[in-house]
């Protein structure tokens, strides 16, 4: 099995009691289906008792991921919020975040101080990354049922995002592949950016990821962290098979 901790430090216990002047913001990205609000709720579960959490989730025409955090019971239900984004999810990511900066703003004043604020994009394909207007840094979700595959096929989200997340790893002998070789060739497409192989069932994957977002909390807050653009989305192609570019 690979290392959960996709070589993350693990920063020595401490009490967060300095605030900072907003919430931390960590951008929780990848395509449909791999677990981005399962992987949040294992967040909050995890770090509740050590952080003041809020969520901000984004779908097109619904609050379907919202309803499922709330009823989940990960967080107080005050602290969910949804964005109907009504277009592309990534949009409302990258290219017009007015919508999720407000609704991380009203989160903040309404039920502030918070310590952390994560936004889950919709479920979009590869080609998904935040502006760092919004995020202080993101975490890129991928699994193991989209194929061993899916990591070679690269995309912004895949070689930069901050943290790239191999999700549902105990679902890998029932679907062919291999995680050590997925783990392997994300490192090779990240160079020094971690990767964490995460299955929920596996405390020592969810302590990697935890010590993973207290790590990022406290970097932020001490100024070590510079948030970074990840790079202009590539052309991609939607339902209607046209040519969408954002600049």
């Amino acid at each position: 099995m690979p290392d959960p901790t996709g070589g993350c430090s693990v920063p020595e216990t401490r009490e967060f009691t300095d605030l900072p002047q907003r919430a931390v913001r960590i951008g929780v990205a990848g395509p449909v289906g791999t677990g981005k609000s399962s992987l949040i709720a294992t967040v909050c579960r995890s770090l509740a008792d050590r952080l003041r959490l809020g969520v901000i989730t984004n779908d097109i025409y619904t609050d379907e991921d919202a309803r499922f955090l709330r009823a989940a019971g990960v967080l107080a239900p005050e602290l969910i919020r949804a964005v109907e984004t009504g277009a592309c999810p990534h949009t409302a990511i990258r290219d017009d975040i007015t919508a999720n900066d407000l609704a991380v703003g009203d989160l903040e004043a309404d039920h502030g101080p918070l310590d952390l604020v994560l936004v889950e994009s919709g479920g979009d394909n590869l080609t998904a990354t935040f502006s760092p207007a919004l995020v202080d840094a993101q975490l890129f979700v991928l699994d193991v049922a989209g194929g061993g595959d899916v990591v070679r096929k690269g995309g912004p989200g895949i070689s930069r995002a901050d943290l790239l997340v191999i999700n549902k790893t105990d679902l890998a002998v029932h679907v062919g592949v291999d995680v050590d070789r997925m783990v392997r060739e994300g490192r090779e497409v990240r160079g020094e950016r971690p990767v964490i192989a995460l299955s929920r069932n596996d405390p020592a994957s969810v302590d990697a990821l935890s010590a993973w977002v207290l790590g990022l909390v406290d970097a932020q807050r001490a100024g070590r962290h510079t948030p970074h653009d990840p790079g202009p989305m590539a052309p991609h192609t939607h339902a209607d098979d046209h040519d969408h570019r954002h600049s």
